[in-house]
């Protein structure tokens, strides 16, 4: 009995306890080189997205107005086309004779008048009309030069001259009919004093007006302009 009671024991003692729960840690990947100019790259797409959001508004009217004309639009001035730059050796000079260069002009809408220094009725009526239609555009007026070309040697008279001092003065310079020819030209069958032009804050002639022109209709022409090119252009000139 004694036997087999050891027996039984040493049998029980080689017995394997259960062994212990073997767990793996695996490592996190390390960033890559390629991460990181993945993240690089797609912070420049969202600064070039932001960039494209704030120019949109100044793309958008540049299109509107050089590239996008539908055929149903209608404009009552005529459109120039190609527009005709301001040449650079245009000859300017204020009444006191002074020379004027041409580019001192440019940065704003200029809304111009032609006619002789005497300015007979005509003239006289459509230098009314140039300030009555600028005031009419409210706070848009700033953007639009009134420019009076005075294109022969005739000293204007001093009760026309204090006329056009009454609100916003009018720009008013002396230059030679020839050499303002060679740039604004009037409709078939009309004289250069009998429009109004339209040149750009880039110094481009781009439309004219028809001869005794409705004045609310030039009114809407001009501020459709205006609202195609906001941006364009800096308030007031100096």
């Amino acid at each position: 009995m004694s036997g087999s009671n050891s027996s039984d024991r040493g049998s029980g003692a080689e017995l394997e306890a259960p062994s212990p729960l073997a767990l793996t840690v695996h490592s996190l990947p390390a960033p890559t080189l390629d991460d990181a100019a993945r993240r690089t790259a797609l912070g420049r797409l969202k600064m070039f997205l932001i960039l494209v959001v704030c120019a949109a508004p100044v793309i958008a009217s540049y299109l509107a107005y050089y590239v996008v004309r539908p055929e149903g639009r209608t404009n009552y001035g005529s459109l120039i086309e190609p527009a005709r730059a301001m040449p650079a050796a245009l000859p300017l000079a204020d009444l006191d004779g002074r020379p004027v260069a041409p580019a001192s002009l440019q940065g704003q809408w200029l809304f111009v008048v032609v006619g002789g220094g005497a300015c007979d009725a005509g003239c006289e009526q459509r230098l009314w009309l140039q300030r009555q239609v600028r005031e009419a555009l409210g706070r848009e007026k700033g953007r639009i030069d009134k420019l009076w070309l005075v294109d022969d040697a005739a000293m204007p008279r001093a009760e026309t001259l204090a006329a056009l001092q009454r609100g916003d003065a009018v720009t008013v310079l002396r230059t030679e009919r020839a050499a303002l020819a060679a740039w604004l030209a009037p409709e078939p069958g009309h004289r250069l004093e009998e429009h109004f032009y339209l040149v750009d804050p880039q110094g481009l002639w781009m439309m004219r007006m028809p001869a005794q022109p409705d004045p609310s209709r030039l009114k809407r022409d001009l501020e459709r302009l205006l609202r195609a090119s906001a941006g364009w252009d800096r308030p007031g000139r100096p």
